[in-house]
């Protein structure tokens, strides 16, 4: 049975707007971020058979109104939270800028393995997270289904489907260039069709 997936990203958040953020779970969206959800259930030209939430806040809030448009369709959360890669309690109450170093420093590691603290989780954590997603896919009986979720998990699918047999260190070591060469906006929606090369890979 084929399925329609749309992987969507969170509108934009207070830290996408460049906002001191607490952690990573409570970040909201901006007055922007909630325009740009609106105009993504709009895009909906039918109810999806499924909604997928990330437990974050960011992606709930941006499921919403798509959740109000089709109040039959059912809602499910799923481990599809972003990647958090540093750890927040050394990142609580800083913005992006503040956090560059600690970003380049832990991307320059490239050890798909490293976990940098309390909170965190290591590259390979994400990529099993990503792949379990593709496998409930597999599972479920829904032939259409939306899920909100965030960047580095989309960047993480789309390597994953383009490369799935590629090592967790390969893909670590495209993961960055991929992510700056083509970043995945706020509101971006991509195709998950690959799904079965992403469960495998």
């Amino acid at each position: 049975m084929s399925k329609e997936i749309w992987l969507i990203r969170h509108g934009e958040s207070t830290a996408n707007a460049g906002l001191a953020t607490k952690d990573a779970s409570s970040i909201a969206l901006t007055d922007k971020g909630w325009h740009q959800a609106r105009e993504m259930a709009a895009k909906f030209t039918a109810a999806p058979d499924l909604i997928v939430v990330s437990p974050y806040l960011r992606a709930r809030q941006t499921a919403g109104p798509t959740a109000e448009r089709f109040p039959d369709a059912p809602i499910e959360t799923w481990p599809v939270q972003e990647f958090t890669y540093l750890s927040p309690v050394r990142c609580a109450n800083t913005t992006v800028e503040q956090r560059r170093p600690l970003v380049d420093a832990y991307w320059k590691a490239c050890d798909p393995s490293l976990v940098d603290g309390p909170g965190a989780e290591s590259f390979t954590h994400m990529l099993d997270r990503v792949r379990e997603a593709a496998r409930r896919i597999e599972a479920s009986p829904a032939r259409t289904i939306a899920i909100f979720t965030h960047g580095h998990i989309m960047q993480a699918w789309r390597l994953l489907a383009n490369n799935p047999a590629a090592s967790d260190k390969t893909d670590m070591e495209r993961f960055l260039t991929a992510f700056q060469a083509r970043p995945i906006e706020n509101c971006e929606w991509m195709s998950g069709a690959a799904y079965e090369k992403v469960a495998r890979s």
